[in-house]
């Protein structure tokens, strides 16, 4: 999925749901990290790719915080 198509499917979910894809997403991050620790990791770049989808995550959930502060 390219950037901007991830960052608008992010855009369309509620705060619970953004929750539950970061939970994700630092499994993930975990579970890749352990395999480079261990030896086993062959695709060494989709750990970067993972921390990246983590900051754009986090700055959709801060924008979203901030509309709503806004809107309050």
């Amino acid at each position: 999925m390219k950037t901007q198509e991830y960052v608008k499917s992010l855009l369309g979910k509620s705060a619970a749901e953004l929750g539950s894809e970061l939970e994700a997403l630092r499994k993930e991050q975990f579970n890749l990290r352990m395999q480079l620790a261990t030896g086993q990791g062959g695709k060494t770049h989709l750990a970067r790719e993972v921390r990246k989808k983590i900051a754009r995550l986090k700055t959709v959930v801060a924008q979203q915080a901030k509309q709503s502060v806004q809107a309050s």
